[in-house]
């Protein structure tokens, strides 16, 4: 069962935008798609909560205050969107689950900055050294000189980057329905989904 751990020190970056897609691109292949919302804003949660019937069935994890509790029997896939500011016991609780850390990045000093030491937290942490880690450049044009240099403040990570996610008010319409790009027909959403082809094919990596 592969848990997927959406995570980034600094609030406002597109964690639940990522989770819920995640999931949702998780939920298009058919599979038992659980996402967990460890942060106390719940926007993963709420969004479950606008997701239509007609929609890809997610559902809910349960987190309690100290402890994550066993997905149930018959989950395949498991999202987990974190809050920002996420140390100590309880980042070190919830790397245990992770097979893959997807961590969201803006290009501005300041998410680079925070980035970086939530980086070096990762690599230093023995639970998540086992996970693959990989890093999404949020709300950027690939082709920009921004993307330039957040690329380069990548390489000097040495994670991978495994996708763009583009600045688009598709993900703002569709969240305010519950649905994700996984979810409409593909031709309203063709750049996108392009976008989140090689984001889909870390996810699908073993």
């Amino acid at each position: 069962m592969p848990v997927v751990v959406i995570a980034n020190p600094k609030g406002g970056v597109g964690k639940s935008t990522l989770a819920t897609n995640v999931a949702g691109y998780f939920a298009s292949q058919g599979h038992a798609v659980m996402l967990g919302d460890a942060d106390k804003q719940q926007s993963s949660r709420l969004w479950l909560g606008l997701r239509p019937a007609a929609a890809a069935p997610i559902s809910t994890w349960e987190f309690g205050a100290d402890q994550i509790a066993k997905p149930p029997r018959g989950t395949s896939h498991v999202v987990i969107d974190t809050p920002a500011g996420l140390h100590g016991k309880r980042f070190k609780e919830i790397m245990k689950w992770a097979d893959k850390v997807v961590v969201p990045l803006q290009p501005s000093v300041f998410d680079i900055f925070a980035t970086r030491a939530f980086l070096d937290e990762l690599a230093e942490n023995r639970q998540a050294s086992k996970a693959q880690i990989g890093l999404v450049a949020m709300r950027v044009d690939s082709r920009t000189i921004a993307a330039s240099q957040l690329d380069s403040f990548v390489q000097s990570t040495g994670f991978a980057l495994i996708g763009h996610v583009r600045n688009t008010q598709n993900y703002v319409h569709l969240a305010a329905q519950g649905l994700t790009l996984f979810d409409v027909a593909p031709g309203r959403v063709a750049r996108d989904l392009a976008a989140w082809q090689p984001i889909c094919d870390w996810l699908n990596r073993a």
